[in-house]
């Protein structure tokens, strides 16, 4: 069926009125940055397709990703480096990123839905949901800005770092990635305390 905006149809009904979804991207990947997204969209808005990104292909996406951006209400982006997942590990650095993108807001949100997370330094009402970005339009919306933003950014990195091919396999640890991390070491990109990347470090 896809995402509803029953999360955000209780949260009105509550009276709150900045409802915000948050998402992140790259949680996974041995090198980038995680990214999250906040999304804030209107009452009864909804998109074509709407669904978690991972379950979209790289043009769909991208059409959501140009139409969340225009008919949103409000909508931020924040990043943690992968120095900073090195620092703070992979759950503290999804935070701070999540708490970056609700400082890229204009106003902050009231009210604020989350893919099975919860940023205690952010002082507003939360609603962690199990497979939020499968059941709420706005987390969705926020998944699909925090990937396709993350693609982008991969994209960068293999201009930088060309030999690992980021721009294919956008960090993940696929067969070639691997591979390539075997042939020529981490490079700058990569997360230093992520196992496989540790293993490569030690040789």
């Amino acid at each position: 069926m896809g995402p509803t905006d029953f999360f955000e149809t209780s949260a009105w009904a509550c009276g709150f009125r900045r409802i915000a979804g948050l998402d992140e991207a790259g949680r996974g990947p041995l090198a980038g940055p995680v990214v999250a997204a906040v999304v804030i969209l209107p009452r009864r808005c909804t998109f074509a397709c709407l669904d978690d990104s991972k379950l979209l292909t790289t043009d769909q996406r991208h059409s959501l990703f140009s139409s969340i951006s225009s008919h949103a209400q409000d909508w931020g982006i924040g990043t943690a480096s992968e120095h900073e997942i090195d620092q703070l590990n992979i759950l503290g650095a999804t935070r701070l990123a999540g708490w970056r993108a609700i400082q890229d807001l204009d106003a902050p949100p009231d009210y604020l839905l989350l893919d099975a997370l919860q940023i205690p330094t952010v002082l507003i009402h939360q609603r962690p949901v199990i497979k939020g970005d499968q059941l709420s339009i706005s987390i969705a919306a926020a998944s699909i800005l925090a990937k396709v933003t993350r693609d982008r950014i991969m994209e960068t990195y293999h201009e930088r770092f060309p030999n690992y091919q980021f721009h294919i396999h956008k960090g993940y640890p696929t067969p070639e990635h691997l591979k390539r991390l075997r042939q020529f070491g981490p490079c700058a990109g990569h997360r230093r305390t992520f196992r496989p990347v540790q293993a490569y470090l030690n040789a």
